[in-house]
């Protein structure tokens, strides 16, 4: 039993624990990561580090595994990817380049998608309202394999916008990060392949890599109209 004293403190450091552990509390905490992580990235550019190699001393499998290491923070950090593929395969060439980015890709869609369903989850699934909202959960909830899969292959949906977005949805950690690997590889492997290849522009690996990309970019948008046509048709 508790004295009279102790009582109250220890109704005190309950509230308290409730209130540092609610929904709103987790969010904002998430939102703080978030900042932070953008604005390290505005002041001290660690894709420019990427890009130069860093760090020098390393070589090899252990050089790959780092630099995937690094990507996925950096990805996690709002660091735009196709600047790290195209590092990725200006460092280690085609083959390992891929290894790299898909790696890195893979690493922060999971960090990004952890902090979105500890932190983000429960406070924002209650503000899931209007059409387009509800479908897209809908959508991600039901068919969350499938739909990832989609929306990595066609890159007109933003990386961390997508990992968020299936945080806040019932998707499961599984279905979610293998049709995040699979999904992002055709892209990814084009900016590489540009990067292995941008010391000779007028090769026909460089020019079929950016033609991908390109085409893959005018696909992302006619997917994305068709999709808000019949969205608003309904």
């Amino acid at each position: 039993m508790l004295d009279p004293v102790t009582r109250p403190q220890a109704g005190l450091a309950v509230r308290c624990s409730r209130a540092l552990l609610s929904p709103w509390s987790r969010l904002s905490l998430l939102l703080v990561v978030l900042a932070s992580a953008a604005v390290t990235v505005v002041l001290y550019e660690p894709q420019r580090l990427l890009s130069a190699g860093w760090p020098p001393q390393v070589g090899g499998a252990g050089a790959v595994v780092l630099f995937a290491m690094a990507y996925g923070l950096c990805t996690a950090a709002f660091v735009p990817r196709p600047i790290l593929n195209l590092a990725a395969g200006a460092l280690f060439g085609s083959q390992a380049g891929l290894v790299a980015a898909v790696g890195g890709t893979v690493l922060g869609a999971g960090i990004a998608f952890t902090l979105g369903r500890l932190l983000g989850q429960e406070a924002l699934r209650p503000l899931v309202r209007g059409r387009w909202l509800e479908a897209a959960d809908g959508q991600l909830s039901r068919h969350g394999f499938r739909s990832m899969l989609a929306i990595r292959l066609f890159p007109g949906v933003p990386f961390a916008a997508a990992n968020y977005c299936a945080a806040v949805s019932r998707m499961g950690y599984a279905p979610f990060l293998l049709a995040t690997g699979i999904g992002s590889i055709p892209n990814t492997a084009a900016y590489v392949v540009a990067g292995s290849e941008a010391a000779s522009p007028t090769s026909p690996a460089f020019l079929f890599a950016m033609g991908f990309i390109l085409l893959s970019g005018l696909g992302a948008a006619v997917v994305a109209w068709c999709k808000r046509h019949r969205l608003r048709s309904r």
